[in-house]
């Protein structure tokens, strides 16, 4: 160039106005030769003139970076606030925010005094580092120096507090200001928006347009954020605003528009967003694409990717990131695979991001955990997300030990667990029931106080609770200084679980005493809670509660109240429930046939199995599991063969070893016992105790007598503590003929300290439970009762009923339940029992007979299915 020649061939008296003038293009620009002017600088002596040194400063610092700039500054014989100003703002643009604060000191130190620029370039660096003490300082010297109505100073004070959380004090700097430009309505409305103060930003918004100041794209930007989270209508509202003010639509703005409707779920509205002007990039790509997955339209979301790559844009981090986890929900294993080889030639293997989401992807579609585990150690630096995914992912796969070694190993290599890290650990504590892990966990948690974390205190209630240490669960609960619904349906669930139904139920109360409402999910507990207790009334109750509420209409509450009226023997009930709910699911219709089949009506049951399927709702394995025990409790063993083939042939759904017992039963019941051990032989699992037990109890119907001991023996291998296989033996021998060996059988049972499980009965009258145990005369009523079984057994005779009675069996549970039944509640009103065990066949036959000389409906729910006794039948039908 010709000025570069010019300085060559300066003359001894150069002009100053001509290096003044190079000096300010090569900053302006910035042009890197420029730098040779600082020779000439120096030999003409003007090295010590503040216009001419500030501008190479600067020029150093653009063109060199921050340390050639530095070199100068510490050589500069003078230096004005210029100079410090620029080498501060150098340190700031690379982050050295710490550096820079030095700086700001070592010139008060120096007896140079900021200016507005100086003050604003220190501020920024407080922003970034969030150097509370440092700012608020500067804040004083803002004010001292008659800054206050500085409009640059007062939008770089606002951006300060806001990101030290500090909203009120950004809004007091904010209501100060004289006369606030567009910068710093909008720096205080994205102060709303990023402490969560959506309705405020809204009102400063409408505050801004009131008083004149027009709003530019960096506002609506920021305002857009907060319309995201104050819903679509409010969205619709600000795009109508653009455009009504004509701001045209940048890439930017036209992105954070997509982003709105993205996160409002109204992606037809994103989509005609995006396609406003022709402009697109990655991160337009990109927010289409996560909007798509977060929206639950993972195949939308994996076309718009194909689109974009067509398009030509590259994909960057965040795009893979977003494309892994819609395949991830899709259980899209192959695809994800695809984008895994993409991200390998992308060479973004290593990104923590990317990393993080194929682990995920690799958890959640793969049989097998080998390709997580590559996928996360090529991560570069794995963080807490990192170790999460691994742990959870190893946590549902079943393998919870490996879970406990990567927690070690995570804190081993310095990376903190957060609160969702621990609640998934004690997580995997609850599913294997790992006492000694939960224990110490809670220790962890108490020593680096994480105790107060709601999350992590909800997890280790349900770790104990769900490790059978309701106590401790308990302890946890009272000891937690904020408790929400969650701490008490976790509660009330694993409670339920462990059959203890009342004491689930009575959760209720601490909920009420903690102000805490009901949610869809603590009612749908509670529902199942009152299906296992012997009487309606408490359902009822919270049935009511549902209406009231407004909860009936979640799904999880309305197939809890299906369950209930199953599980109570009230099928009218159950139907109802079921017609109320808009679309079923497959819980929905498994619990229809479950209460249709278990109170006997199985060809109802598989008929609702069959509108299932033309309802185009896809059975599951449970669901199959019910259509096995209806055909099994209807004797229907040809149609159960069908559907038990049709599993695997039709629906894709491998038999579990469960349907295999299922199976047995099935045959079993019907005679065809070698086709039942058969089964057994040639099952793909390893047989277990129940599957022997079944068989056995299908040989004492039978009378088998040696494949009867064939299975009690290999299931006592199993199981030596089991008294049912002792009590089943024992049972078909005596109902062979062979006492003897029958009461052989129970010694033995006796010398190897084996107790046979009391029977037990429950009823309600008058909202009191009363239990019935075998040959128990706790009872204030006993004396009566007695009388009562008595005096049915002489009207038996008298009116010629068939019954052979037996002196040992005639204080059972049941018929000492059904005795006090006919004298404590009202005629006509049916009586409803619960007996813990199946109900012996002694005990069925007396309550058929009761049914023919009162006209009662007996409904006795006992460990294997409803009875509904009516006018001498029942609705088993002799299969139980």
């Amino acid at each position: 160039m010709i000025w570069r020649t010019t300085v060559s061939r300066i003359p001894s008296k150069i002009e100053y106005s001509l290096l003044k003038d190079i000096v300010s293009f090569c900053n302006s620009r910035p042009v890197r030769d420029g730098i040779c002017v600082h020779s000439p600088v120096v030999k003409m002596g003007f090295h010590e003139d503040m216009f001419l040194s500030n501008n190479l400063l600067s020029l150093y610092a653009k063109c060199f970076g921050v340390a050639h700039a530095r070199q100068l500054f510490d050589e500069m014989p003078c230096r004005d606030v210029t100079s410090w100003t620029i080498v501060m703002s150098a340190y700031g643009k690379i982050r050295d925010h710490e550096e820079a604060l030095e700086l700001f000191g070592s010139m008060l130190v120096s007896g140079e005094f900021p200016n507005e620029f100086t003050l604003s370039t220190a501020l920024r660096s407080c922003s970034a580092s969030r150097e509370f003490n440092h700012g608020t300082r500067f804040h004083a010297i803002v004010t001292k120096s008659g800054f206050d109505s500085n409009p640059v100073l007062s939008s770089a004070l606002i951006d300060f507090y806001s990101k030290c959380g500090c909203t009120l004090e950004a809004y007091r700097v904010f209501k100060c200001m004289e006369n606030g430009d567009v910068v710093s309505w909008t720096m205080m409305v994205s102060s709303f928006v990023e402490a969560g103060s959506w309705s405020r930003a809204l009102q400063l918004y409408c505050r801004m347009i009131g008083t004149g100041v027009a709003p530019n794209e960096f506002t609506f930007v920021k305002f857009l954020s907060a319309s995201s989270f104050l819903g679509l209508n409010y969205g619709k509202l600000v795009h109508a605003h653009l455009m009504m003010l004509g701001i045209e639509l940048n890439l930017v703005l036209k992105t954070a528009l997509v982003h709105m409707y993205c996160k409002c779920q109204s992606m037809e509205d994103a989509v005609k967003a995006s396609k406003m002007t022709p402009d697109y990039d990655v991160f337009l790509w990109t927010a289409i694409i996560l909007g798509f997955s977060q929206s639950l339209q993972f195949r939308e979301a994996i076309a718009a990717f194909h689109e974009m790559e067509t398009s030509g844009v590259v994909p960057n981090n965040f795009t893979y990131s977003g494309i892994l986890n819609a395949c991830s929900s899709t259980l899209a294993l192959d695809l994800g695979k695809q984008i895994h080889s993409r991200v390998n030639m992308a060479g973004l293997e290593n990104d923590v991001s990317v990393g993080n989401s194929l682990v995920d992807m690799y958890m959640k579609c793969s049989d097998t955990v080998e390709d997580a585990v590559r996928a996360f150690e090529e991560i570069a630096s794995p963080n807490v997300i990192s170790w999460t995914s691994l742990i959870a992912g190893f946590s549902e796969h079943g393998i919870e030990q490996e879970s406990f070694k990567a927690f070690g190993a995570m804190q081993a290599v310095g990376v903190q667990p957060n609160s969702f890290t621990l609640s998934t650990i004690l997580g995997a504590c609850g599913t294997i029931k790992s006492r000694t892990q939960a224990r110490k966990l809670h220790g962890y948690i108490i020593k680096n106080n994480a105790y107060n974390n709601l999350v992590v205190g909800n997890a280790l209630v349900d770790a104990y609770a769900g490790s059978g240490m309701v106590d401790d669960a308990w302890r946890v609960t009272r000891t937690m200084k904020h408790r929400d619904v969650i701490t008490y349906t976790s509660l009330a669930t694993r409670i339920n679980q462990m059959g203890n139904h009342e004491k689930a139920l009575s959760i209720i109360t601490h909920m009420n005493n903690d102000d805490l409402k009901m949610d869809g999910f603590s009612l749908a507990s509670f529902l199942s809670a009152a299906a296992g207790i012997p009487t309606m009334e408490t359902g009822k109750q919270l049935h009511g509660y549902s209406l009231k509420s407004g909860l009936g209409s979640w799904i999880s509450v309305s197939n809890g109240l299906v369950d209930l009226y199953g599980k109570c023997g009230s099928i009218h009930d159950a139907n109802k429930a079921f017609r109320e709910i808009r679309e079923p699911d497959s819980v929905s219709w498994n619990g229809l046939i479950f209460g249709l089949a278990s109170n006997g009506h199985v060809s109802s049951a598989l008929s609702a199995f069959e509108d299932m399927r033309l309802a185009k709702v896809e059975p599951d394995q449970i669901t199959f599991l019910l259509v096995l025990y209806a055909c099994s409790h209807g004797g229907l063993v040809d149609m159960g063969l069908d559907y038990f083939h049709s599993m695997r042939e039709k629906h894709d759904i491998r038999p579990q070893l469960d349907h295999f017992i299922c199976l047995v039963d099935l045959l079993g019941r019907a005679g065809r016992l070698e086709q039942a051990m058969n089964v057994i032989e040639t099952i793909p699992f390893k047989p277990d105790a129940l599957i022997y037990k079944t068989l056995l109890s299908a040989c004492k119907l039978h009378g088998n007598i040696p494949l009867g001991e064939q299975m009690a023996r290999q299931g006592l291998e199993l199981d030596p503590s089991d008294p049912a296989f002792y009590v089943l033996l024992a049972n078909l021998y005596d109902n062979s003929g062979q006492s003897e060996l029958g009461e052989k059988t129970r010694r033995m049972m006796r010398e190897r300290g084996v107790r046979k499980n009391l029977g037990q009965s429950w009823m309600e009258t008058r909202n009191m439970v009363h239990l019935f145990t075998a040959g128990d005369t706790s009872h204030p009523q006993i004396g009566k009762i007695h009388e009562k079984i008595e005096s049915l057994i002489t009207q038996f005779r008298d009116q010629g009923i068939l019954y052979q009675e037996n002196i040992a069996l005639v204080h059972h549970s049941e018929k000492l339940a059904v005795a006090f039944g006919l004298l404590s509640i009202t005629e006509k009103a049916p009586i409803r029992i619960i007996k813990n065990i199946r109900i012996c066949r002694d005990c069925h036959e007396f309550i058929m007979n009761v049914t023919m000389l009162v006209d009662r409906e007996i409904i006795v729910r006992d460990g294997n299915r409803f009875h509904s006794f009516r006018e001498g039948q029942c609705s088993c039908r002799g299969y139980w």
